[in-house]
């Protein structure tokens, strides 16, 4: 994991690849828990018989499962140190390009592309590809916009 230690680490690393998570097996059991959670129970992800028979042969993970993975996944690449708040302040874009069939394995492979100076503190915005092993595409493209304000 690559940890960004002050403001200039953090300036230092814009346009650069901070690395790449370990393989997450995307189980059943977490999607319907994610279903569960948001109340989408589409058959597609939570019914293994009718989604055989249907465009991708198995359960798929939600979209929106796939975007929530990004803090727990992008936990092992970086981490900032010191005292500093973390505040998500929003996406730029998401496209979700492959669909994660159950049991695939996933990893996050973060780049920052900016980072800009704030009053108190940074925002940084960082793109996260979440990659399907053995797949020729990915299953998400993310780019979010990340706060870090200084303490006090």
């Amino acid at each position: 994991m690559r940890v960004l230690n002050n403001r200039k680490e953090i300036a230092s690393a814009a346009g650069k690849e901070l690395g790449v998570s370990e393989w997450v097996q995307v189980t059943q059991e977490r999607i319907d828990l994610f279903a569960d959670a948001t109340g989408d129970r589409q058959w597609i992800h939570v019914d293994p018989e009718r989604a055989a028979e249907g465009p991708f042969g198995a359960t798929v993970a939600h979209g929106y499962l796939t975007l929530s993975m990004l803090p727990f996944l992008g936990a092992q690449v970086y981490a900032f140190a010191g005292d500093v708040a973390r505040i998500n302040y929003g996406l730029n874009k998401v496209r979700f390009v492959s669909p994660v069939v159950v049991g695939s394995k996933v990893r996050n492979r973060v780049e920052m592309i900016d980072v800009k100076d704030l009053e108190k503190g940074q925002q940084i915005t960082l793109q996260h590809t979440i990659e399907i092993k053995g797949a020729d595409k990915p299953a998400c493209v993310a780019e979010t916009v990340t706060l870090l304000m200084d303490a006090g």
